[in-house]
């Protein structure tokens, strides 16, 4: 005689709070409770107010910095693994560090390697992530990695806007592949803006490879942090005659004075999804959630069925 499946139970990062209630709705069961100590010196312990033992968890929490939240992050899977859970998917909807995920000079750390290691060692037995910095970090992991795209979101958001003479633009080289599939499905053109920086979030010279005169530009890309490129991008573009620029950035980072830099240039619209809780809000920010993909994702690995549908690219 088979034993009745466990309902899984979701618990949710201190730094994503909002996003996981969301996801829980939609996925429609409530979060877990959690219960954390803070001592004087910095310290925190999560604690998991309910049993887990023999279900599925599903811990969600994006790792954006400080560390404390990729800390939480380990601490709340080290937890679930002592508590006896049968299986453990660490839900991160911005994988954190993942720009560092080669050496590109002498003496550096693979960072995203390492918090690969860092998951599993915690407990982490499958990964749910979206718009990884780059895909090959999938391979950094030993154990299943559920990659989503933003697209399956964004695309509905793209269609309802219905520009003429739409074109998908690259704010560098290294997303170019993003945009051919963004170009691909819009059946759009694409130009790509080539940039050379002087160091990390410096940007000593851009120049644009395709033509935007008389066209409706929107720039694709998986993260923005200063705002500096994307700024930059949309400017130039508007010189170059384009009639209107936007852009489409999954993760929110906004670091510095990204949010006053936006403000600012000739963006007509800033669209990102809640993967980031945004600092504050300004009129050319447009939050797109993605809540319904990620509780649909969960839902399906719950069941054993397939996810494929969820990829349009």
């Amino acid at each position: 005689m088979s034993k009745k499946q466990l309902s899984p139970k979701l618990f949710a990062c201190s730094q994503s709070m909002v996003l996981a209630d969301k996801i829980a709705k939609e996925y429609g069961v409530p979060l877990g409770k959690v219960k954390t100590t803070k001592f004087s010196d910095g310290e925190f312990q999560p604690a998991f107010e309910e049993s887990v033992r023999g279900r599925r968890v599903f811990i969600i929490g994006s790792t954006f910095p400080t560390a404390d939240n990729l800390m939480e992050m380990l601490l709340m899977l080290d937890a679930a693994k002592r508590a006896s859970a049968r299986h453990i998917t660490a839900v991160m909807p911005y994988f954190g560090w993942a720009r560092q995920d080669r050496k590109d000079q002498p003496r550096v750390a693979i960072g995203a390697k390492l918090v690969a290691n860092l998951l599993q060692a915690a407990g982490a037995t499958r990964i749910m992530t979206m718009d990884l910095h780059a895909d090959q970090i999938q391979g950094f992991f030993e154990k299943p990695v559920d990659h989503l795209y933003a697209s399956t979101i964004f695309m509905s958001y793209i269609n309802e806007l219905k520009l003429d003479n739409l074109t998908i633009a690259s704010p560098d080289m290294g997303g170019s592949k993003r945009a051919y599939a963004y170009s691909k499905y819009l059946m759009s053109d694409v130009v790509i803006c080539y940039k050379q920086r002087k160091k990390a979030n410096v940007i000593g010279h851009m120049e644009l490879i395709g033509d935007v005169k008389g066209k409706n530009v929107i720039l694709v890309d998986d993260m923005i942090d200063t705002g500096g490129t994307l700024a930059r991008a949309a400017n130039l573009m508007m010189d170059r005659g384009a009639l209107s620029v936007r852009a489409i950035c999954t993760h929110p980072i906004l670091s510095g004075d990204a949010y006053d830099k936006i403000q600012n240039s000739k963006l007509t619209e800033l669209i990102v999804s809640d993967t980031i809780p945004l600092k504050r809000q300004i009129s050319k920010i447009k939050v797109v959630t993605c809540a319904p993909l990620f509780a649909d994702v969960m839902t399906k690995v719950q069941d054993n069925t397939s996810i494929s549908d969820q990829f349009l690219m």
